[in-house]
């Protein structure tokens, strides 16, 4: 089909709810993508932060071919290796915990805030959580993000949710009382625009949590697999978390999503309290497992770091020459440019040179690369930005 013919597709038969580009995606491997006119282009924002290990590893690409000829599905009142396996691989390199399996980073998150709720007192009905963060499209994941944009349309939302500045420790206090189930928070916002915890805040949490009966959970579905250089995005910090969400980059591909929490929390799931008809399908955990497989066999954690490192000297290297730029933030291979002026059109030109990265809080440009990316890579994209903020001051 021409990439007309595909669109013509779309506007009869598809819910027009994604703004999107006039491109046809039918290809992508590692760091590349390719549209149905035969163009390629550098993925700096794969799959939006899905694609952790590039386009179609072939380690997951495998895993999946052989796990479709052997069990697609099962229903969870039976076992499957693949669930037990993937639950294992996960507790081993996080904090020990038992892990629910689901489809998406809102449902882990919409797990976790249940799983709260069960396993406090009766009287704890409040989440706090902080503003600027981005926690799902689900409605309890919806009233828990902080940001009003996304509540309209929808009100009233779910009550008992209380949102505060991030990093701020003395809203923090001031509003932790008896009533606070839990906290919510990304240690690294991702659609927020790159915004990191400070120690002294998720200490905070931690402390309050632990004073008051609450829970703290981690929202790692953007920092957990190994984006930042570390398994999960709380491992950058002196703290445990009760309970931690993933989903994204989980599956390589694949949409899983996993929430985590230690034994003793984790015991208040009891049967009939939740479920996820898909959730943990073998072929999904297949892919998952493969995932962690590749991430340490091909030491890509530590290219996170390296490749992180690199990447945010080439980018304060651009700071430098252009003045559009206000600053870098970010961890391994989640960088945020900071702008002072909206950033889509620099995103869209960027996509007509072959260069593939997002704009979020519309003046955050967010550069965020699969973790095989090379030295060699990031330099053809910091390339293609140069050229693009050149024309633009222009």
């Amino acid at each position: 089909m021409t990439t007309e013919e595909t669109i013509e597709l779309f506007e009869k038969y598809v819910i027009g709810n994604y703004p999107r580009l006039h491109r046809v995606i039918v290809r992508g491997e590692g760091c590349y993508m390719y549209d149905a006119e035969g163009n390629k282009i550098l993925d700096m924002f794969p799959g939006w932060a899905v694609s952790g290990i590039g386009h179609c590893h072939p380690k997951v690409v495998e895993a999946i071919r052989k796990q479709a000829g052997e069990l697609l599905h099962i229903d969870n009142t039976f076992y499957s290796e693949p669930q037990g396996k993937l639950a294992k691989l996960l507790s081993d390199r996080a904090f020990g915990g038992k892990s629910f399996f689901c489809n998406s980073g809102a449902e882990a998150n919409e797990g976790a805030l249940k799983l709260a709720r069960l396993h406090t007192s009766e009287e704890k009905y409040k989440f706090i959580t902080a503003e600027g963060s981005f926690h799902g499209r689900t409605f309890a994941t919806l009233t828990a993000t902080g940001q009003p944009k996304h509540h309209e349309g929808f009100l009233p939302l779910l009550p008992g949710f209380i949102y505060i500045p991030f990093n701020d420790v003395e809203a923090l206090q001031s509003h932790f009382d008896d009533e606070v189930a839990a906290v919510l928070l990304e240690p690294i916002q991702g659609e927020g625009g790159i915004n990191i915890a400070t120690p002294e805040f998720l200490a905070a949490i931690r402390r309050l949590c632990d004073e008051k009966g609450a829970l703290m959970i981690l929202d790692e579905v953007q920092t957990g697999m190994g984006r930042t250089g570390k398994w999960f995005g709380y491992q950058h910090f002196d703290v445990v978390p009760d309970i931690i969400t993933m989903a994204k980059a989980l599956g390589g591909g694949m949409a899983i999503g996993a929430m985590m929490a230690n034994d003793e929390v984790s015991a208040s799931m009891v049967p009939g309290k939740h479920a996820s008809t898909f959730g943990g399908n073998a072929i999904a955990c297949a892919a998952a497992v493969a995932v962690i497989e590749a991430i340490e066999e091909e030491h890509l954690l530590e290219n996170a770091v390296a490749i992180g490192d690199y990447t945010k000297e080439q980018l304060e290297q651009l700071q430098d020459k252009h003045r559009v730029i206000d600053h870098i933030r970010g961890v391994g291979l989640m960088q945020g440019i900071q702008l002072n002026k909206p950033g889509k059109e620099i995103v869209n030109q960027c996509l007509e040179k072959g260069l593939r990265i997002n704009c979020t809080k519309e003046t955050v440009l967010r550069f965020m690369p699969p973790m095989i990316a090379t030295r060699e890579q990031i330099d053809e994209a910091i390339s293609i930005l140069d050229s693009v903020l050149s024309e633009d001051e222009k």
